[in-house]
C-alpha cells in the first residue's frame, strides 16, 4: 500500500529494500517508545523513501533513531530550543527542517521543525497526506508558507 502511495505521488521515488520486524522492535525499544503504525507499516515496505531532488522524504530506521535520540539528549539544543520530547522526527527536506509526528499528544498529523526559526507547524493530516505533498510538489520548500 505505502509503495504504490508513493509511486503515485512521483513516480521516480526511491525506495528502499523492507525493513525486518525485528529491526523495528529493536528502534522502538531503543527509542523508549512506539513508532506510530502507519510510520512501522510503511518502514516494513521499503525502509526509507527519497524524494525529488534525493531529499530523504522517510527516513531508514536507523538513522530515525539516531536522530530523534540525538535531538531529546543533546545539551546544546536544550539551550537553543524548545523541548523536542513530544516530537518523532523521520524524515527531512535537505536543508535543515525536519519533519515529525507529535506524540503528545498522539496523533497522526505531521509537523515540520524550521531549524532557523524553532518553529514547529502543521504541514499534513498524516503520513498519506505528507507523502502526497512532499512527493508530488518537487520543491524542497513544498511547506513554507
Amino acid at each position: 500500500m505505502w509503495r504504490e502511495t508513493a509511486l503515485q505521488a512521483f513516480p521516480g521515488v526511491g525506495l528502499r529494500e523492507p525493513a525486518r520486524a525485528a529491526d523495528l522492535a529493536e528502534a522502538e525499544r531503543r527509542l523508549g517508545r512506539e513508532l506510530p503504525p502507519e510510520l512501522k507499516q510503511l518502514l516494513l515496505e521499503s525502509n526509507g523513501v527519497i524524494g525529488q531532488t534525493s531529499v530523504d522524504t522517510v527516513w531508514e530506521i536507523d538513522q530515525i533513531v539516531e536522530q530523534n535520540r540525538f535531538f531529546w539528549s543533546d545539551p546544546s539544543f536544550a539551550q537553543l530550543y524548545m523541548p523536542f520530547d513530544a516530537l518523532l522526527f523521520f524524515g527531512d527536506n535537505g536543508g535543515g527542517d525536519q519533519f515529525a509526528f507529535v506524540q503528545r499528544p498522539q496523533r497522526p498529523d505531521i509537523f515540520v521543525w524550521e531549524h532557523e526559526t524553532d518553529s514547529r507547524r502543521w504541514v499534513a493530516g498524516d503520513l498519506r497526506d505528507y507523502l502526497g505533498r512532499s512527493l508530488r510538489d518537487g520543491d524542497d520548500g513544498w511547506y513554507q508558507l
